[in-house]
């Protein structure tokens, strides 16, 4: 009996030395895996700020934590177990839904671009003023909205984490995902959070400073405030582009060797190669989400038409 118990002792004691070993791993792979969706979190914390602009200044942050939650939620709970179970019966699963991702990244930066430069901003404009809604249903779906576009971004974040793990044991793979879960939705909304609340620290220092360069430094805050939320707005939709064309290109291996023999051209300059890179994957985007839009828009449009007909016929 006791020859048993001192076997089984051993047993664990060898469990605990692989265990405590795929553990030293986890901080490797996880800064590995933040290197590799950081062109993702760029995006989100850069896009989020859009979604409290024009709401009441006192509701900013109980909106950001309600979208934070979601997001947390969307990743430690729904997310990261799917990536998981796909990892273990579907693995060939994860890249095509990787590149459905990245097609709809590409689809919303062309659409953003689309906007800025198609001159519809201020239809949308119009069409915001002759709809009248309480500013409770601007906020929910404000909400709503914010919570959609994040739930698409968490999942390409778990899934090139899982990526990036997928060969490691899987007490690493649920430490990674879980810290990157949680570390970047507390990054990226703490940031957002700051953001948008600049502009009140602004009117405070302008108000409250004790010195002249303190009141004008407040005043300075406030006046940058709304240029650097646009400049925010320029660098998520590149982002965008840039990491949805980036997964799109991986995915294929003869555009993936094409992108290797840029870089390898320009090897000579790092900088160079990297902007050149940012460049041609924004330009791919910006085709791909075009491409995108050119199918996704006529079926959207057919839909809807289905929809409200049937509608119709019930009422």
């Amino acid at each position: 009996m006791s020859t048993g118990l001192l076997a089984l002792l051993d047993d664990v004691a060898a469990l605990v030395k692989v265990s405590a070993a795929s553990l030293d791993d986890v901080p490797a792979q996880i800064a590995k895996s933040t290197g590799k969706v950081s062109g993702i979190v760029i995006d989100d914390a850069a896009v989020t700020p859009k979604y409290v602009v024009g709401l009441d200044p006192e509701r900013e942050l109980a909106i950001i934590w309600n979208i934070a939650k979601a997001s947390l939620f969307n990743k430690i709970v729904l997310l990261a177990p799917l990536a998981l179970l796909l990892g273990w019966f579907a693995p060939w699963v994860i890249q095509p839904l990787l590149m459905i991702g990245g097609a709809y990244l590409c689809l919303e930066g062309y659409e953003k671009v689309h906007t800025i430069f198609g001159g519809h901003g201020q239809e949308v404009a119009d069409d915001d003023k002759v709809e009248k809604i309480t500013p409770e249903e601007l906020e929910k779906i404000r909400t709503a909205s914010a919570i959609r576009t994040d739930f698409i971004l968490s999942a390409e974040i778990i899934a090139i984490t899982y990526s990036t793990v997928a060969d490691t044991t899987l007490t690493t793979q649920i430490a990674v995902l879980a810290a990157i879960g949680v570390g970047i939705t507390l990054a990226v909304y703490g940031f957002v959070g700051l953001i948008v609340k600049a502009d009140d620290f602004g009117v405070w220092l302008a108000k409250s400073a004790h010195t002249t360069a303190g009141r004008q430094f407040g005043r300075y805050i406030v006046i940058a405030m709304p240029k650097i939320l646009i400049f925010l707005s320029w660098i998520g939709t590149a982002a965008m582009l840039w990491v949805g064309a980036g997964i799109i290109v991986h995915g294929i291996p003869v555009a993936e060797h094409w992108l290797h023999v840029i870089k390898d051209v320009l090897a000579g300059n790092s900088t160079v190669a990297l902007i050149t890179e940012f460049v041609v994957l924004m330009i791919a985007g910006l085709i791909l989400g075009f491409l995108v839009a050119m199918i996704a828009t006529p079926l959207l449009n057919l839909i809807k038409k289905q929809g409200k007909a049937g509608s119709k016929e019930h009422g």
